[in-house]
């Protein structure tokens, strides 16, 4: 045979089994990160906090429901749920399913574009584009109304361009939670909810989906010590070693999952910034978790499993 027919048959086999992992088993590969984040004040006993983010689920994914389902077992003090919940207009009910043990803790959420539209097809080129990033309006809406009602009729507080105080933990420890509509689709109004926090709080968390700098800086410049986020997937498509290619925002790849460090200043516009590393002291944490879904039009993961996130806030150091 000649070599270089060979040859490309061999990188066909690699490129066609390299879809089939990312497609058939990478994005069912559920994971659950761990952090500690010293935010709180020194004799403060540990809060535990899951993030989940970016499920996308549509109703046959038992496999996720049941995995989510399972997170109550770490008997959170906190939940937080930044957005982008559902991918089908008949999801809400298998979403309130997959949620409903972590509903009877208290929690607060905030929603993304797909919390409010229907997913549709992109070329898949074009997510490692700057155009991916523009979401289009034009499309069905999902039962916004309906996943609300359900969050909040649980207990848990809608944090849309809202504030408010929240005793947690065993020892009420007081946060100030605060957070925005999605930046991603220009619904964010931090302005409305602006300020330094009630005196009496030992901490401020700010709460958004899509991580664009505009909103934590002004978050931690009001004192935020922890910013939570979601949106990027972790990139999705990620290279081992390299990371991430893309945060689908302004966010750097660096940080486009995990724990990282923010500070007014640590951008430098067009998706980059200053590294972690640079931080000084004042600079608040910020969390982006990678997802637990995928759009039903691009389902696929590579180098970046879907996951949730257990953060334990401690004592600072």
């Amino acid at each position: 045979m000649n070599p270089i027919i060979s040859g490309l048959g061999g990188l066909a086999a690699v490129g066609a089994a390299g879809v089939a992992y990312a497609s058939l088993v990478e994005r069912n590969l559920f994971t659950l990160r761990r952090f500690d984040v010293p935010v709180l004040p020194a004799d403060a006993r540990p809060i535990r906090v899951p993030q989940l983010s970016d499920l996308h689920l549509v109703p046959r994914q038992q496999r996720k429901i049941g995995w989510v389902r399972g997170l109550d077992a770490f008997e959170p003090d906190l939940v937080v749920n930044t957005g982008d919940n559902f991918a089908a207009m008949d999801a809400a009910p298998a979403l309130v399913r997959a949620m409903e043990p972590l509903m009877e803790r208290p929690g607060v959420f905030v929603m993304g574009s797909n919390d409010y539209y229907a997913p549709h097809f992109k070329n898949p080129a074009v997510y490692l584009t700057d155009r991916y990033a523009k979401a289009t309006a034009v499309r069905p809406m999902l039962p916004t109304d309906e996943l609300r009602s359900a969050f909040t009729a649980s207990g848990w507080v809608d944090l849309d361009n809202a504030r408010t105080t929240m005793a947690v933990g065993a020892e009420g420890i007081p946060l100030d939670l605060v957070g925005v509509d999605d930046p991603h689709i220009e619904l964010d109004d931090y302005a409305s909810v602006s300020g330094p926090a009630p005196g009496d709080t030992a901490l401020t968390v700010g709460v958004l989906h899509a991580p664009y700098q505009r909103v934590l800086n002004a978050m931690v410049a009001d004192g935020a010590g922890l910013v939570i986020a979601g949106h990027t997937h972790g990139g999705q498509l990620a290279l081992p070693v390299i990371g991430a290619l893309v945060t689908n925002c302004d966010l750097d790849t660096s940080r486009a999952k995990g724990l990282s460090r923010w500070w007014p200043g640590a951008g430098l516009g067009e998706g980059r910034a200053l590294p972690a590393s640079a931080a000084p002291g004042h600079a608040a944490y910020l969390h982006v978790s990678a997802g637990l879904g995928t759009s039903p039009y691009a389902p696929v993961r590579f180098a970046c499993r879907p996951e949730a996130t257990l953060l334990t806030l401690t004592p600072r150091v």
